[in-house]
């Protein structure tokens, strides 16, 4: 298969074994067909030791393509908030997990996150996404963005994943799970990146 034919198809292995995420950047890069390791019976759990959300992203790439030897793409996000030093940060999807003796629910997380809030009056926080695509050994592109906001008082919205539940994005003036998806795409951190990267694949089949 040639580098146009990959592009065109858009059929990219994604470096993740979360179906929300799956459905999520399948959207943003067009609808495109997004493979998770666990659809072709690949175990995929690489340690994520990196202390950017950049380097997280490379090792899942890395890990993934020398598995597979075809285009790869990862994402490594996180939620830093300012009163808590920074944290969760790239712990973000474990966060809790080293107080508790099970596997925690996203809504485990964040209300133990308003739980380690209370009585915080500087709330802000920002949500930072990194994507690393790799089409070949040559070729790879790392793009980061964020949004930012602040951490609500109580968990508000039924729409999205994760904590966007307590995330009030400060450009749109709402709590994240407020909004719907097409209009969370516009402010969140994953669609920023997300539309970089739509762009840069959309380059390489013209070169």
């Amino acid at each position: 298969m040639s580098k146009i034919d990959y592009i065109q198809s858009m059929q990219l292995y994604f470096a993740s074994n979360n179906d929300h995420k799956r459905i999520e950047m399948s959207r943003l890069l067009g609808g495109h067909t997004l493979l998770l390791p666990k659809d072709k019976g690949i175990a995929f759990d690489p340690d994520e030791t990196g202390s950017t959300y950049i380097e997280n992203a490379v090792i899942k790439a890395e890990a993934l393509y020398s598995i597979v030897h075809a285009p790869v793409i990862s994402d490594d996000s996180g939620l830093s908030v300012k009163a808590l030093g920074g944290a969760p940060g790239v712990h973000t999807a474990r966060y809790g997990d080293d107080t508790a003796d099970h596997e925690l629910s996203s809504r485990d997380r964040y209300m133990l996150l308003l739980k380690n809030m209370e009585g915080v009056k500087d709330r802000s926080a920002v949500f930072t996404t990194a994507l690393c695509l790799i089409l070949d050994e040559n070729r790879r592109y790392i793009i980061q963005e964020s949004c930012e906001g602040a951490i609500a008082l109580e968990p508000s919205g039924t729409s999205g994943f994760g904590y966007d539940p307590v995330f009030w994005i400060k450009e749109a003036g709402v709590i994240s799970a407020e909004l719907p998806e097409g209009e969370k795409d516009r402010y969140s951190h994953r669609g920023k990146a997300a539309r970089l990267m739509a762009m840069l694949l959309e380059k390489e089949e013209k070169r």
